[in-house]
């Protein structure tokens, strides 16, 4: 049966949280009869974004709030 994991992308200092934040993709291994597949990402988070969706406006697109908003692009 496949795995699913959360594994840290990056560690970044937000702004709008005021804290240093974990950028994370979930990530879906295969079963072990399907070894030479690759993992597959399936959804992405940050480890305040639950905190974030408390404030008045739409945050970042790591929170799930606002799409079109990423404040951790390089």
């Amino acid at each position: 049966m496949a795995e699913k994991h959360w594994e840290i992308l990056r560690v970044r200092y937000c702004d709008r949280a005021g804290c240093d934040v974990a950028l994370e993709a979930q990530a879906v291994f295969p079963a072990e009869h399907l070894p030479e597949q690759s993992p597959r990402l399936l959804a992405h988070r940050c480890s305040r974004g639950q905190e974030c969706m408390l404030f008045d406006k739409p945050m970042c697109t790591w929170s799930g709030s606002n799409p079109s908003y990423d404040p951790f692009v390089e």
